[in-house]
């Protein structure tokens, strides 16, 4: 009979040591678990170190050439055939892929499902966290090059965009406690993170975790339990429509200890220039703000929102719905037809202002009369689809770039 496949679990995020405390947790918990670490230090000499280890020690190590002067690029060549050759000893029960600290899990899970082939399976997404450098790393808006983690030449993240998306892809936290030590490119030694002085975690980050990714399951990072939730299941689709900008899994209302959580929602498009000029103070009114939205002189374009550590991503996400020939539905995901459904509106369809803010100190008041000043007036809603299409194109330059 065939042998059960290899299960696979990923272990990211940008806090270093909690990584390798749950790291270590899963190999000392599993028997027969081995680790695999590819590490980027070296990318720009040109080659990836993997390294191989169990509970015990290493057990091998190598290095993989640059694909395309991408290091996450040689990552994911390198991956699959190393994790077949663990299916294929029949000796491995659990394979823990540590990621390196600026590798976004989200890339590296749609891999391993679209090619691990039927001796390996992904079982579970890990983003390892200190709770207490969750703040300062999501107010940092260095690019990950100023801290020695580019993953290639060409890498223009920053700390603050990378680390949310490490975030809130994940099904399960693995939490640290009061660790208190500096992230991968901090030289103080622990003084201090992205910039701001280290405390052991408190109610404040903690309450930010809670309204960042509400559905994320919370386990300590050197508790036994982590093992059980590794080998759970892991949904590659599912995980890509909550991050989706139709149809994403956004933070709901909330309020406590001293974090909020605002989510603003509005049928009326936005007047571009206004919104254009209003986008910095916006940016910088929360720590962390997704969302989707819309333009008066876009009608057809659903826009996504996605800000942290004051710089702001915005960029066209396809059309909404109700822009589409009803032949077109057929060829879009039920999970998209399923949100468009939940949003839908007599006269705009799908369209709508769904946007999410969530930071401690959050000035709840100040922010919702920013962003109605930024919604057409009475005069000029009634004017119509085709007088918006000539308002000021404030947003061609940011969507249409001159290439």
């Amino acid at each position: 009979m065939p042998s059960d496949p290899l299960s696979v679990v990923l272990v990211g995020g940008l806090h270093a040591d909690a990584r390798r405390t749950a790291v270590d947790r899963l190999l000392h918990t599993v028997p027969g678990s081995v680790a695999l670490h590819h590490d980027l230090t070296a990318a720009a000499a040109g080659t990836v170190r993997r390294t191989v280890r169990d509970r015990t020690g290493t057990l091998d190590e190598g290095e993989t050439p640059l694909v395309d002067d991408c290091a996450c690029c040689a990552l994911r060549e390198d991956l699959v055939p190393e994790l077949e050759r663990l299916a294929a000893g029949g000796g491995c029960r659990l394979a823990v892929v540590e990621l390196w600290d600026s590798v976004e899990p989200k890339a590296m899970a749609e891999v391993v499902a679209a090619h691990g082939g039927e001796r390996v399976r992904l079982t579970g997404v890990v983003t390892a966290v200190d709770p207490a450098l969750v703040l300062p790393a999501l107010g940092c808006g260095d690019d990950l090059a100023e801290a020695g983690l580019q993953a290639a030449a060409t890498d223009r993240r920053t700390v603050a965009d990378t680390f949310a998306r490490q975030l809130e892809y994940a099904s399960v936290l693995a939490l640290v406690a009061d660790t208190a030590v500096a992230p991968p490119g901090d030289p103080s030694g622990g003084a201090t993170a992205f910039g701001a002085p280290v405390e052991p975690a408190d109610a404040v980050d903690l309450a930010l975790l809670d309204q960042l990714v509400p559905t994320a399951r919370r386990i300590p990072a050197d508790s036994v339990d982590l093992a059980a939730a590794a080998v759970a299941g892991f949904d590659v689709a599912a995980a890509a429509d909550r991050q989706h900008p139709a149809c994403a899994l956004l933070p709901q209302e909330a309020d406590a200890d001293g974090v909020t959580t605002l989510v603003w929602k509005r049928r009326r498009p936005f007047h571009p220039g206004r919104l254009y000029a209003a986008l910095e103070d916006l940016t910088c009114a929360a720590a962390r703000s997704r969302g989707r939205f819309w333009l008066a002189d876009r009608p057809d374009t659903l826009l996504a929102w996605d800000a942290a550590g004051g710089a702001l991503c915005v960029e066209g996400a396809g059309p909404w719905l109700a822009a589409l020939p009803d032949a077109a539905w057929e060829l879009v995901p039920a999970s998209r037809r399923v949100a468009a459904a939940l949003d839908w509106h007599p006269e705009h369809g799908d369209r709508t202002q769904h946007l999410t803010f969530t930071s401690p100190g959050l000035d709840r008041d100040g922010l919702c009369a920013l962003l109605e000043s930024c919604l057409l007036t009475d005069a000029e809603y009634a004017a119509g689809p085709a007088a918006w299409r000539l308002l000021s194109p404030a947003f061609d330059a940011l969507l249409d770039p001159v290439s």
